[in-house]
């Protein structure tokens, strides 16, 4: 396994790097040695580290939601308000329908075929959202109308609500009855994680300013606590709906609501962590990537995932309707929406397991998906938000 890491990072930096001279977001770097040592390639990354892929991508995942939480400002979010509801699900709504509505003549499934498949798409990623938009929050630009802080809102509570649609969907496709009580979890799930993540926050820093410690350990206890959400959520499945990846990004902004030198000190830590965990979530994720169902998929598939991205986007629209958003900020709200990674990586395979008809085609549309929106959304953000956003000093 110790080499396989070795074989992870150093391919991850040299081929981030190259992919960086040729102006290309790093990831696509990343993900390209992925693709090429994995599994399905020259297979040169171990297979017990392959084993724990999933662990270690949302080992990633915890960390830059830490890092998320620790910028977001309740009051933001309140200065936002309606929009920053609308974008936790209307664009993956309307991802869904446009999917529903042209997966059927594309590839002659059924519709609730296509709405398996359009909820396996429909899922933004946080891994390459979230570090762009704090960024873009640390150098001051689009500030006055919080626009970073209005992506960073929708990002993980739209995985949430995807995945419980995902759930809901693939029932009835394998035969199986959905409730009302299914599509109640996603509210339920959100409240719940948001409220367990606040009260922690809250508990967290007043720990921190009665006992002395150092900033590595403050990191260790919140990372340890964050490992803890997540284990409440999968003990919790289908008892009570939790959201871990909530409740860790809620317990940030408790820390910076209640204590914001501290919240301060902790996002450079997490900043560090951020710079191996990167590496090793886009270089696993890649090693996901089947290329052989990709090159067999055609222009077909390639169709439906722009297709369905212009649905996504036309959800965004809808979300910033009657806001005091300019054309350039509308414009770069639904860039920055178009991403998907990790949340494909994830699911992608799950229809093909259960034996639904529609498996290897969910899987071809997610590879696709994955090579696709994952560098092209990374460098639309990159290239466009000093042109799309007003820089403000911080």
């Amino acid at each position: 396994m110790l080499n396989g890491l070795a074989v992870v990072f150093i391919s991850g930096l040299i081929l981030g790097k190259a992919a960086k001279l040729l102006r290309l977001p790093p990831l696509t770097g990343m993900i390209a040695a992925g693709i090429i040592l994995g599994p399905h390639a020259l297979g040169l990354i171990d297979s017990s580290l392959i084993a724990i892929s999933p662990d270690l991508r949302q080992l990633a995942l915890v960390i830059i939601l830490t890092r998320a939480g620790l910028t977001l400002e309740i009051d933001d979010l309140k200065k936002i308000g309606r929009p920053a509801v609308m974008m936790c699900f209307v664009p993956a709504c309307l991802e869904i329908l446009g999917t529903i509505i042209i997966a059927p003549y594309i590839f002659g499934i059924s519709h609730i075929e296509a709405a398996v498949l359009g909820s396996v798409l429909a899922a933004v990623s946080p891994a390459v959202v979230v570090p762009r938009m704090i960024k873009i929050i640390e150098e001051g630009y689009g500030q006055k109308r919080k626009i970073p802080q209005l992506v960073l809102a929708g990002a993980a509570a739209d995985d949430v609500f995807v995945i419980v649609m995902f759930s809901s969907f693939s029932a009835l496709c394998a035969g199986g009855a959905v409730s009302a009580v299914s599509f109640i979890q996603v509210p339920v799930s959100i409240i719940t994680g948001m409220a367990v993540g606040a009260v922690c926050g809250y508990v967290v820093v007043k720990w921190f300013e009665k006992v002395n410690m150092k900033d590595a350990v403050k990191v260790i206890i919140t990372l340890s606590i964050s490992f803890v959400f997540i284990f409440i959520q999968n003990a919790l499945e289908g008892i009570v709906p939790f959201s871990g990846l909530l409740a860790i990004m809620s317990m940030g902004m408790g820390i910076i609501h209640f204590n914001a030198d501290e919240a301060k000190k902790i996002a450079s830590k997490y900043n560090e962590l951020w710079a191996g965990a990167e590496i090793m979530l886009f270089v696993l994720v890649g090693a996901e990537v089947e290329i052989a169902y990709a090159l067999n998929a055609g222009a077909a598939a390639v169709v439906l995932v722009f297709l369905a991205l212009l649905f996504r986007m036309a959800g965004v629209l809808c979300c910033t309707v009657k806001t005091q958003l300019n054309k350039k900020e509308r414009l770069f709200c639904m860039m920055a929406y178009t991403p998907k990674a990790t949340v494909q990586a994830a699911i992608g395979a799950v229809p093909l397991a259960m034996g639904l008809a529609c498996g290897k085609t969910v899987l071809t549309c997610a590879v696709l998906a994955i090579l696709i929106t994952a560098p092209l959304g990374a460098a639309m953000i990159d290239g466009t938000y000093k042109k799309l956003l007003k820089g403000e000093k911080v």
